[in-house]
Order: C-alpha cells, then structure tokens, then sequence
C-alpha cells in the first residue's frame, strides 16, 4: 500500500549522511516552505500498455492517500523515461496519453523517447509534461529542437523544486535509425556530470534549493553523479533496470562533494513496479528523512478508463489463440532460459522454414499466460516492432553471437542480455562462458557444433530482427542488414500465423534448449 510520509504506517529512516547537517538551521523560513515531499515516480514502462493501466490505478490509489495532505505536503509525479518504446505511432500515442492522466510533470528523454523519430512531431502537441535532457545537443532542423528543455523550475505550494533531466551516454548504442539523428550529439558520462552540475548551479543561483535529478543513464553511473556532484538531493533513476528497494547508505544513498545527502531511486522495468520517495527537509534544503516506498501494479486492477482511452486510440483487441499453460516469467528476464522466448522463436523459425530463428532477450518485454490471447496481450509482450528479416550466417558468426550472449551472465546490468533460439541448443555457464552448441535439423536430429573452431562455410539460413540483424547491442557479428531479405511486418504476426495453421491451445514449456551451469 503507498502511503505518505506523515502516516503512522510509515518507517522513515533517519539518514546517517546528515547527522552533522542537521544542526545547520533551526529557523523556519516563516513557513514559506512545507518541509515534506511526496514523489510518485515511474520509469522504464517500455509501451507496456497493460502495465500502464495498472500504473494509472496506483496513481489514483496514491492521489486519494495524499489528498488530504497536500497542502502541507508538497506532490510531485516525475518519470525518469523510456515510457515510450518502438516504432508505433499509435502505442506511442497511449503511453503519452496515460502520463497526462497521471500527472506527470516532467520526464527525462530515454533512449526509447526518439524510437518515433518520424513520429516524434505528432506526438509532442500531445505532452502534457515537459522532456528533459541537458547533456544533448542538436542542430535548429533536428525535430526535437526547442522541444526538450535541460531544466526548469517547478513550484509547488509556493516551493520551488528544480528539476533536471539526463539522457543516456550510450544514447547511439542504444537506437535502431541512429542515422537519423546525426545532428544530436550526447555527451559523454564525464560531461554528462559537468553538464547536471552546470543545471544545478543555475537553479542554485536562482534561490532553489531543493534539486531533483531525472536521470536516464543507468544505476552505476547515478551512484557517481551522486558523489561527483553538489547540490543535487534526489535522482530518480532509470535505463539499468534495478529495481531499488528502501534505503541503504552505500547503495543508494550517498554523500555529495559537499557532504550533503543525495538519495537515488530506480522502479525496476516494464511498468511492474512503480514508487513513492516521501522526503522531510531541513530548513536549508537538506534532506533529513527519507523514505522509499515501492509497489507492485500487480495488485491493482487495470483502470478502466485509461483502458477505455487506450482501445479508442489503438483499436479493440481480437483474440488470436489460446495458451494451455505456461510456467511463470523468469526471475531475470535478462539472462534466465525462458520458455516464453523459445515459443516465439518457434513461431519465427516455422514462418520462415528457416533452419535457426533467434532473437535477444531485451526484445521480449512480457509472458504469455494460460486462457485467450488477444493482439493486445500479445503486443505487450513484444511491443518493439521490430519487423522480420532473413539471412545466411556461417557457423562462426552463430558461435561468435552465442558467446556474446554468454557474457550477459557476468556483464554489467547482464546486458545485453542471452540470445533465444530455436533450431539451436547451447550451454553456458555462471561465469559468462559459452561451453557447448548444438544445431537441431528439420529432422530433429542433432548435430555438435565446434564452439573452438566453428566452420566459416557452413551456412545457416536465420531468421531474426532487423535491428540485431543491424549488429546493434554488441551484436556485431551479426551484422548482415543490407543482404537480408526484409519482411514488413513482426514478431507477433509470426505467433498470429501460427495459430491460424495450429488452432488448439498452445502448451509453453522449458525443453532445456538453452543450459545454464557452473
């Protein structure tokens, strides 16, 4: 349950980076400043719109607990980015639309915000809340010039609260049609911290003293922001995925240059989790008590009028087929064998008759569940849009993809993550090694693949995304776009088709294709 920090149910946790801060001031500003905050942050919902509505009932829940305090206690609702995610006008359209619902008043530009490059124009009229980002730079005919801010000044009850966004360092590593933002330049994680303390100073000069950061740029590198910089009290934090529990020093609290407190937060990723930061201030702008609530949109029902909207704005689902069963999601999404994945990869390799289908696990963004499955459902366990293609790769390069995937176990934040397949079995172990691959005939039968001198002239017909297939994610072996033949269409028709030839209901289950040992 998300309650605010005034509430007897609450645990504030005193902040040991500040017990010789708190004796600075003992004056009250005349009681020109309230000396609680309570901020609804979200991050990394990833066009999740089923999640999103879920999202939206917690916000309603979190509305009604504070309405009865906010004049004595201040009300953000901040997103840290990448609400958005793939290449869908409409999808895009939802997301935008449940941010204005909740209220948000800010979000930081993540990297899946310029996924709509070509739609990015259409969608902006429709922002009710300001992007930010201060460490880009792009030239006047860049679609996005004018339109993102670096910060601002938010008032609240007569506070000012100064708000910061970050995008991410990796920002080109990260996009699809890269090339159509040749005119953005990013700055690097050591100008990114010049550029956030650039911000700060300003909003300091102008008598804020109460600063928020909404960074997209990954846990590690918030942890550094926060004992690199001065005056910055909280980073609400995205990009890397952790879902960040309570309050630790050492984790995510931190001192700054100056010694003051500096609190990071981070809600996990696809709209599962939201969270609640409830803040109580020294007079000088100091944190004193903090508390960080996070909670599962699993336990609220979808909001049925954001649904509503949703379904006018993208259409009415149609069911599709039926799942029999299927074993729950994995506990790490980045780097567990997933059977959910594998079914998929089925579907793809089927589709195209192809000898290998294969995919990375950043792709998938939900599960499949036992009942009927609609095109809504479906799409929000892959909503990238990403469309299908087919090529031929040698037995090396398929090795040399593998042993990548591998490396996720031990990499930071697991990315980029493992490669699922179909056509395929391989072995990896728990310190990031690939020990053993196996292709699969049409046959069924199994045939070992030299994983320490794999054949350059055996070749493989491959089915897979166009945006692995353009060698993004490290994935640069497979590098193959321009002899690829291309499909204008996804995954999810690949899973229609299939259960147009196969109508009964569909059974997921672990085969053991994909081994993780020590």
């Amino acid at each position: 349950m998300i309650m605010p920090v005034n509430s007897q149910q609450s645990s504030n946790l005193i902040l040991r980076a500040i017990s010789q801060g708190l004796h600075r001031s003992s004056t009250n500003l005349n009681g020109q400043k309230n000396d609680k905050t309570s901020i609804f942050y979200i991050n990394d919902a990833h066009g999740k719109s089923i999640n999103i509505e879920r999202t939206v009932a917690a916000s309603k829940a979190y509305d009604s607990y504070v309405s009865a305090i906010k004049n004595d206690t201040d009300i953000l609702k901040l997103s840290s980015g990448d609400i958005q995610l793939g290449e869908s006008l409409k999808a895009n359209r939802v997301m935008v639309e449940a941010q204005n619902i909740m209220g948000i008043m800010a979000s930081a530009m993540g990297n899946h915000e310029y996924d709509t490059s070509d739609h990015i124009k259409e969608l902006i009229p429709h922002m009710g809340y300001k992007m930010l980002a201060c460490n880009i730079n792009m030239q006047p005919d860049n679609p996005l010039y004018g339109k993102i801010e670096k910060s601002y000044i938010q008032e609240v009850n007569g506070t000012k609260y100064g708000i910061i966004g970050a995008t991410p360092v990796d920002l080109f590593s990260r996009l699809k049609y890269s090339k159509l933002f040749e005119e953005l330049k990013v700055d690097d994680i050591e100008n990114t911290i010049q550029d956030i303390q650039a911000e700060t100073d300003k909003l300091k000069a102008q008598g804020v003293d109460r600063i928020i950061l909404l960074s997209h740029v990954g846990f590690g590198y918030d942890q550094r922001i926060a004992k690199e910089t001065d005056g910055i009290d909280i980073i609400l934090g995205g990009h890397s995925h952790n879902l960040v529990t309570g309050v630790k020093y050492g984790v995510n609290l931190f001192n700054s240059k100056s010694g003051e407190p500096v609190v990071i937060t981070q809600a996990g990723r696809d709209g599962r989790f939201v969270g609640v930061l409830n803040i109580e201030w020294a007079n000088n702008g100091i944190i004193k008590k903090v508390q960080n609530n996070i909670t599962s949109t699993r336990g609220f029902k979808r909001n049925p009028i954001a649904r509503g909207l949703f379904e006018h704005i993208v259409g009415r689902p149609k069911v599709i087929g039926e799942i029999k069963s299927a074993p729950p999601p994995p506990a790490n999404a980045s780097i567990d064998p997933n059977p959910h994945a594998y079914f998929i990869c089925d579907c793809m390799k089927e589709e195209f008759d192809s000898d290998i289908a294969m995919f990375g696990a950043a792709t998938l963004r939900g599960f499949f569940e036992s009942g009927k499955l609609d095109t809504r459902w479906l799409e929000d366990i892959s909503p990238f849009k990403n469309k299908m293609v087919v090529v031929d790769y040698s037995e090396k390069e398929l090795v040399d993809a593998l042993k990548v995937s591998a490396g996720s176990m031990t990499s930071t934040n697991n990315k980029p993550g493992i490669v699922y397949v179909s056509g395929l079995r391989y072995t990896i172990s728990e310190d990031g090694q690939l020990r053993s691959a196996t292709f699969i005939d049409k046959n069924g039968q199994e045939h070992a693949i030299d994983i320490k001198n794999p054949r350059t002239d055996k070749m493989y017909k491959t089915v897979l995304t166009d945006f692995y297939c353009q060698g993004h994610d490290g994935f640069t072996m497979l590098k193959k776009y321009d002899q690829a033949q291309k499909y204008d269409f996804d995954m999810c028709k690949c899973i229609e088709n299939h259960f147009t030839r196969h109508p009964e209901p569909a059974e997921i289950k672990d085969d053991g294709r994909i081994r993780v040992v020590d």
